[in-house]
């Protein structure tokens, strides 16, 4: 049995929530409050539950302040529950860095809510979120691992979804100047990702960190990010050059953006030239795609159980015979940087 307490400052999607879990044999509500600071009051009666569903927007103490003290006493699984973002919104990204599980956007028409497509996907992320790792990369002690590469043609695809925004930044903020371009599909909701492209932007101090708005040449020190609810390729010109494309089809493998729809484009344009990671996430999402990467002749890593948040992308990858080598997080900093 999973208990869940939830906070939010609307009453009305409390009760709502309520209403489409208090049915799932396996969730149990113990509580819920309109902020944190009367949650907190309730804990010593319902105890500290399993899983959080936490608004971010909320009076007496914000979302994020509730997340940063329950990160520093007692980590627990946070899903945020949050609102479409307002213009230059980092609060969800956050959030994320911070160490919360996921975010789900409220639907816009709330009578929506109560769709069986939104129930399950809702369900899916609290069943996941209990067996999230908390990790802290800082205290890792890095590697010396060296690539075999010889050459500095190579373009680098990287996947990833929950857990991804944590491990992403510590990646790609310790990346030397000049590096390879980077392409990234991070599952994330539509109007996230420019924050989440913004912010890396500020940290990554070598890198040219953008969200894909149309397409453009790829140069050495870019680090291109896919949009929520857009498709990113990659494309090979007839001059040898290759560009961002953006593609707006339906979801594949249930995502949109895809890492499969990523994954694939390498295979077919970039092919031995290709550089893969697929990194901590839930689902199979980028597991074909990465396959097909090596099976073209590009190099592909998973990335390992141990400082993966959540162990299923890479798992499947792994599984499919789509992995030359599982690696730790520090180990795909060393792969990157030692390029030549």
């Amino acid at each position: 049995m999973i208990n869940i307490f939830i906070i939010d400052d609307s009453m009305f999607i409390r009760n709502i929530l309520i209403k489409i879990l208090k049915d799932k044999d396996d969730i149990k509500i113990i509580g819920e409050a309109a902020n944190p600071v009367d949650a907190m009051s309730m804990f010593k009666k319902t105890g500290i539950p399993d899983v959080f569903i936490l608004d971010l927007e909320m009076p007496k103490m914000d979302g994020l302040t509730f997340l940063k003290k329950l990160q520093e006493e007692r980590p627990t699984p946070t899903i945020i529950f949050a609102s479409l973002p307002h213009d230059k919104s980092t609060k969800a990204i956050e959030a994320l860095e911070l160490g919360a599980f996921d975010i789900v956007v409220k639907p816009k028409e709330l009578n929506k809510i109560n769709d069986n497509t939104f129930i399950n996907h809702f369900v899916k992320k609290i069943k996941a979120s209990v067996n999230m790792k908390n990790i802290n990369y800082k205290k890792e002690v890095r590697s010396s691992v060296i690539s075999n590469h010889n050459d500095s043609n190579k373009i680098i695809a990287i996947g990833a979804s929950t857990g991804g925004v944590q491990t992403l930044e510590n990646i790609l903020s310790q990346l030397k100047p000049s590096h390879p371009p980077i392409f990234i599909t991070q599952h994330m909701p539509e109007g996230f990702t420019t924050s989440f492209a913004n912010r890396l932007n500020k940290i990554c101090i070598n890198s040219n960190v953008r969200e894909v708005t149309k397409s453009e040449l790829i140069k050495n020190g870019d680090i291109f990010i896919a949009p929520g609810n857009m498709h990113l390729e990659i494309e090979k010109l007839i001059n040898n050059k290759f560009q961002t494309v953006l593609k707006d089809y339906p979801k594949v493998s249930n995502h949109k953006p895809s890492v499969d729809v990523l994954f694939k484009s390498f295979a077919k344009e970039v092919k031995k030239r290709s550089l893969a990671f697929i990194l901590t996430g839930m689902g199979r999402d980028g597991a074909l795609g990465i396959k097909m990467i090596r099976d073209s002749g590009g190099e592909t890593y998973g990335q390992d159980e141990e400082t993966s948040i959540v162990y299923g992308m890479p798992k499947v990858a792994f599984k499919l015979d789509g992995i030359d080598k599982q690696v730790s997080i520090n180990e795909v900093i060393d792969i990157i940087n030692n390029i030549k």
